[in-house]
């Protein structure tokens, strides 16, 4: 598999989403906005040069939009492989490329998103902790923080203790809001949403459902977010309800349960 590094110069022309054959449409610019304004931040996207989704976006953990603290870390976005391209070892590929670059960088380790058990869009846990991923930290709601630290100067990952551990911040570490009804958290990092928030926003309308949608616009509010999960993170009554992306159907169903 051969990869291609997105940068400002090629940003335009290539594809970032695949599941989205219009390089025009409404979700593919709002992302590539978002990415470009992320590169002098360090941000890496690193992406198989073939069809289809199988990429890695990574950038230093003190420029994630996400409320973590993990100094020196590099913090993994997303490292995503779908459809027929699962099954060859692109994520491991993915994965030791992020590791490479991330240690001639300097870095502590990486820490990336995930659960005990599977949920949609987070990391698999058996494939972290078979590349020797680790707990650090946990919210209420049960997402984790898991972490990879390095042995400075190394070529392989040594012991927790050689590393400052990472953790979420208390506002992410306690899910929580005040507000009544539904209530929305999102950015414009996944690229879905430019699509499918006001979709549910004019369900919700239609439907006489109060809802709110709440556009995280900057690192400084990602960061202080009361969720561990910024790129769509969905609130009932002020306790946390899921990260899966709700299109109309998905948001009638669940109201209705």
């Amino acid at each position: 598999m051969e990869y291609i590094r997105i940068t400002k110069d090629n940003l335009e022309n290539e594809h970032i989403c695949c599941a989205i054959s219009n390089n025009k449409d409404i979700q593919v610019s709002s992302k590539k906005a978002w990415l470009s304004d992320r590169f002098d931040e360090g941000l890496v996207f690193l992406k198989s040069v073939e069809r289809g989704k199988c990429f890695i976006e990574y950038i230093p953990a003190e420029y994630a939009w996400n409320p973590i603290d993990a100094p020196g870390y590099m913090y993994i976005d997303c490292l995503w492989v779908s459809g027929s391209l699962k099954g060859h070892g692109y994520s491991t590929d993915l994965l030791n490329e992020c590791i490479r670059d991330s240690k001639e960088k300097g870095k502590k380790g990486l820490c990336i998103l995930a659960a005990a058990k599977k949920k949609p869009f987070l990391s698999d846990p058996k494939f972290l902790t078979a590349k020797g991923f680790t707990v650090a930290d946990e919210s209420d709601n049960g997402i984790q923080l898991w972490y990879l630290p390095f042995k400075y100067g190394a070529q392989v990952p040594t012991s927790k203790d050689e590393a400052e551990t990472p953790t979420f911040k208390d506002c992410a570490k306690h899910p929580h809001i005040d507000e009544k009804g539904y209530v929305l958290y999102y950015t414009n990092q996944c690229p879905f949403n430019a699509k499918y928030v006001p979709v549910v926003e004019e369900t919700a309308r239609e439907n006489g459902i109060p809802f709110k949608a709440i556009k995280i616009g900057s690192r400084q509010e990602a960061q202080n977010a009361p969720t561990p999960i910024t790129t769509y993170a969905l609130f009932h009554d002020g306790e946390y309800v899921t990260n899966e992306q709700m299109n109309d159907k998905k948001f009638l169903t669940l109201v209705t349960k």
